[in-house]
């Protein structure tokens, strides 16, 4: 993974924009609607110019935009056996307690349209051809567009488990472990691969507030750790600097207020094996906690990577550079330089056909952290 020793490198969180031609073909596969004339092409060729846009804007560490994602959870179900049917999508219970404003989200298109599985049968691998088909797919757009370097999302067995609910095995523990060494053919096969990956681990703090509502914070924390183990142990043959984990209160606008604080996650994040942490600290829920690292360095060990959010991906107005800086030394000041890489708070396409941020403004708001980063970089390098 890129440690820069000059300046403060620049990524985001995965998901971009897909246009309407992607988002019919995507559409399409999970059969609703026609398949659009040379669908794979369509996919491809959006995946190079993707590419080719992150890299004109200057963002040093990009992604495939999962152009052939329909989202970064439900996408397994056809690459593991065992997951069939539909199931309602669980709001947060910030919304749930606000029922004129969630109902405000569903008809501006924030609730997702795509089905969404449940686990009906044994887990196994089924079809690494989608898989296989994002690395070759990727691999040309890197080859074009040359970035300096390049990751690409997977999710982990704990968002699997917190989007798909289990129906088949025995206990929750008993289908985490199922999916772990389901998905393990992924992580191995896209390292394998030459290609970073991102683990999307919103069950780390967004799983408080759905799938473990009824329990107790503490309870939650002791369940978190519990989807760090199984995470580590499906990541057991993929080196730490190869692999980078994000973890969001979930990306969409609400009040927020049941999130659990950072201080009760950090210990638990910390343990997990990818080297680079992705988290939100533009969410104004969330944009104190940099402080947490400063009051709890002890806990942050010191080959960890923090890759901070500096945007907010829910809303329209584009950071000024000036704040993007700031963010980023307050951190870098904490734990140092080198480790600290300018991030999103979540995806800009979380799925398909929706996205709060107009596509022309995603651009402005990724060139503003592109600026401020070099502002920053500036002041904490001294010239």
């Amino acid at each position: 993974m890129l440690r820069s020793t000059d300046r403060i490198l620049t990524t985001h969180v995965g998901s971009l924009p897909r246009s309407q031609a992607v988002t019919d073909v995507l559409f399409a596969r999970e059969g609703t609607g026609a398949m659009p004339a040379n669908p794979d092409k369509v996919i491809r060729d959006a995946v190079i110019e993707i590419v080719r846009k992150q890299v004109e804007v200057g963002v040093d560490i990009v992604s495939d935009g999962e152009m052939g994602k329909i989202s970064y959870a439900t996408y397994i179900k056809d690459r593991l056996s065992g997951f069939d049917g539909d199931t309602p999508r669980e709001p947060g219970q910030d919304l749930v307690e606000h029922p004129r404003l969630l109902e405000k989200l569903a008809k501006l298109g924030s609730t997702a349209k795509y089905r969404r599985p449940k686990c009906v049968a044994e887990i196994k691998v089924k079809d690494l051809g989608p898989m296989n088909e994002d690395i070759a797919n990727f691999n040309a757009a890197i080859a074009a567009g040359k970035p300096k370097e390049a990751f690409i999302n997977t999710a982990s067995p704990g968002t699997i488990a917190l989007f798909q609910p289990n129906d088949f095995y025995k206990t929750q523990d008993a289908y985490l472990e199922a999916v772990a060494e389901g998905m393990r053919a992924e992580y191995e096969g896209l390292t394998k691969a030459g290609l970073l990956i991102q683990i999307d681990a919103p069950d780390m703090a967004m799983g408080r507030h759905t799938m473990y509502r009824d329990r107790t914070e503490n309870d939650f924390v002791g369940l978190a750790a519990r989807h760090i183990e199984v995470l580590n142990h499906a990541l057991r043959n993929v080196p730490a600097d190869r692999i980078r984990m994000h973890v969001c209160w979930g990306n969409y606008e609400g009040p927020h207020t049941h999130d659990v604080p950072m201080e009760k996650l950090l210990p638990v994040v910390m343990k997990a094996k990818p080297q680079a942490i992705l988290f939100e600290a533009a969410n104004p829920r969330h944009a104190h906690e940099w402080k947490v690292f400063r009051d709890f360095k002890s806990l942050v060990p010191e080959d960890k990577i923090l890759v901070p959010g500096v945007l907010s991906t829910t809303t329209n107005y584009v950071e000024h550079p000036e704040l993007v800086a700031e963010r980023l030394e307050n951190l870098a000041n904490v734990v140092g330089r080198d480790r600290v890489i300018a991030g999103t708070d979540c995806g800009f396409g979380t799925f398909a056909g929706f996205g709060p941020v107009d596509p022309d403004i995603v651009w402005l708001k990724l060139k503003s952290l592109v600026d401020g980063a070099a502002i920053a970089s500036k002041r904490l390098w001294g010239r």
